[in-house]
């Protein structure tokens, strides 16, 4: 059964038609990224998953039970976490007092994340878990939002942009908690514009212009499809 899956969706915005028919699909455990150029509307696929853009049209099905109408609060409750662009970080609250907030029981006969498990994934975190969360440096917020998603247990995890702007060796961290998060069973659909992070950490691959998924393969179908690449997403 598919864990999340969205079907012809419709956004529009200020009169502007942002999704025009959008269908994807992450599978339980599945490892999936939504590929694009800025501005095709990755992002606004993720808020309308979560429920935080209004559906003017479509269906989207979590363990095959409607989402679409849901508040963004119940969506999180069911399992779905939500890591966005901005961070959205407590910044005037200490990072240990940010990770208490977003803490949930899992399920029964997983190993649970808790602070202490995201602290040894993140060990600079446990070093500044006692600093307000604001004074942190780009890199360390992107942690600390990772982290506060992670210790809600959630079963998939929708993540945008998580690498933009950041340091290499923060880059790095990064991508090895994706890749222990995938192996522990969490579902993950990642926005991303760096094509290596896809090829590299996906199973499936969707890529999106102007509101539209215009391609759907595996990593290395799309490193085979070069008109592909060229006309969607080479600069």
């Amino acid at each position: 059964m598919l864990t999340l899956e969205a079907t012809d969706l419709h956004v529009d915005y200020s009169g502007s038609h942002v999704l025009r028919g959008v269908d994807i699909a992450v599978g339980r455990g599945e490892f999936v990224c939504l590929i694009g150029r800025n501005g095709v509307g990755k992002s606004t696929t993720m808020k309308a998953l979560m429920g935080l853009a209004h559906v003017n049209a479509g269906t989207i099905k979590f363990n095959g039970k409607p989402l679409h109408s849901f508040p963004p609060h119940r969506i999180a409750r069911l399992g779905i976490g939500y890591v966005p662009e901005e961070r959205r970080i407590f910044p005037t609250i200490s990072v240990l007092e940010n990770l208490r907030v977003g803490v949930k029981r899992g399920a029964t006969g997983q190993t649970p994340w808790t602070i202490e498990r995201v602290f040894m994934a993140f060990p600079r975190l446990k070093e500044r878990s006692h600093q307000r969360a604001g004074t942190l440096s780009g890199g360390e917020q992107q942690m600390l939002s990772i982290a506060r998603t992670l210790v809600g247990n959630p079963d998939i995890v929708l993540i945008d942009e998580p690498t933009e702007g950041l340091a290499p060796l923060i880059v790095q961290a990064v991508e090895a908690l994706l890749t222990e998060m995938h192996r522990t069973g969490i579902g993950i659909l990642l926005v991303e514009q760096t094509l290596s992070m896809a090829l590299s950490h996906a199973q499936r691959v969707y890529v999106m212009s102007k509101g539209e998924i215009v391609y759907s393969a595996t990593p290395d179908g799309l490193a085979n499809a070069h008109d592909i690449r060229k006309k969607y997403l080479e600069v």
